[in-house]
């Protein structure tokens, strides 16, 4: 690649802290080290929370990518004009910032499948509200494959030195087992094993997690190990996929800390999160896998309560917008 990967983000809920973490990565300059941002959002939105802020950045409004000249201190804005100054308040959303990040996210998802922008960075959105808005998903993940026309995709986690793709999503405990199937875990395991060639990996070892306390014990806590994860896994294996028989989890997340594993296959929510959470709570990246285009996002909510404070911290976006730098310069590589 030439020049620096080019980099849309998302403004995110114009009520929540979206716009004050994307004013302080342009503040501090280091992101134009790693590429060349531009956000997708609302000028007047980003212009309050600069002067209220009293922050040095200039706004340059831009109609297309193409405008996009990386100065520092500069933030590159393609204004979608959907939120009036009148009604807005920080920590108040309410329909119309529901539609507007849906409109923001249509607009980065149609520039990239265009390639004119190289990868998407979210920022937070809040699921109630654009539901309320009459945009039924459960969240940034099934838009994104609603819009790209994906069927098979994933979750995945960065942080901490883990990687780790989940097998069920946004699933109540007590009907978790109903999708440790071997369907969706042979589809999780390609999804992790495609995905990692854009980390520069070409055949990661992959650990998947027990579903069950010591891995079933032997049928004695569970089958699903036997019944559903183990045959997935050797399907997976005849396919060239370096995958891990069922480990119980309490073990698992160690090794993969100390390199014994490049990701960890999770079957749900909490089982991968909350290991990656003790350990990059404020820098870990959500990254959609299996879609057409490359996107990374912050881990972490609205934030409603602080928004407009100026206490929101930037970290994990920025770690979201290096890590959409690199992957887009791995795939680039990958392509020539």
């Amino acid at each position: 690649m030439n020049k620096l990967p080019l980099i849309a983000i998302t403004m995110g809920d114009p009520a929540g802290i979206g716009p004050e973490i994307i004013a302080k990565i342009i503040d501090n300059n280091a992101i134009f080290e790693v590429c060349i941002p531009f956000v997708i959002g609302d000028v007047g939105i980003m212009k309050k929370l600069i002067e209220g802020f009293r922050l040095s950045i200039k706004i340059k409004t831009i109609s297309s990518p193409k405008e996009v000249y990386p100065v520092k201190g500069t933030l590159h804005i393609l204004d979608c004009k959907n939120i009036s100054l009148t009604h807005h308040m920080w920590g108040v959303p309410d329909k119309t910032t529901g539609s507007a990040v849906v409109d923001y996210i249509k607009r980065a998802v149609d520039l990239c499948m265009r390639d004119e922008a190289d990868a998407i960075v979210t920022s937070p959105i809040n699921k109630e509200i654009i539901n309320a808005a009459g945009h039924h998903f459960a969240g940034h993940t099934e838009l994104l494959a609603h819009l790209t026309g994906t069927r098979d995709f994933g979750m995945m986690f960065v942080g901490g030195g883990l990687k780790i793709i989940l097998v069920s999503i946004h699933v109540a405990l007590k009907d978790v087992s109903q999708h440790i199937k071997r369907a969706n875990i042979l589809k999780t395991l390609r999804l992790a094993h495609k995905a990692m060639k854009y980390f520069g990996i070409e055949n990661p070892r992959i650990g998947v997690a027990a579903l069950n306390p010591h891995a079933g014990e032997g049928g004695l806590f569970g089958l699903e190990e036997r019944e559903e994860i183990l045959p997935a896994v050797l399907k997976a294996r005849e396919e060239g996929i370096l995958a891990s028989n069922p480990i119980p989890a309490d073990t698992l997340f160690y090794k993969a800390r100390n390199n014994d594993y490049d990701l960890v296959v999770a079957m749900y929510h909490d089982q991968g999160l909350v290991p990656l959470k003790m350990i990059a709570f404020s820098n870990a990246v959500n990254i959609t896998v299996g879609l057409p285009i490359i996107r990374t996002s912050v881990d972490h909510g609205t934030a409603y309560d602080i928004a407009g404070k100026g206490s929101a911290n930037p970290e994990s976006l920025f770690e979201a917008v290096k890590l959409a730098a690199y992957m887009a310069i791995n795939r680039h590589h990958q392509q020539t």
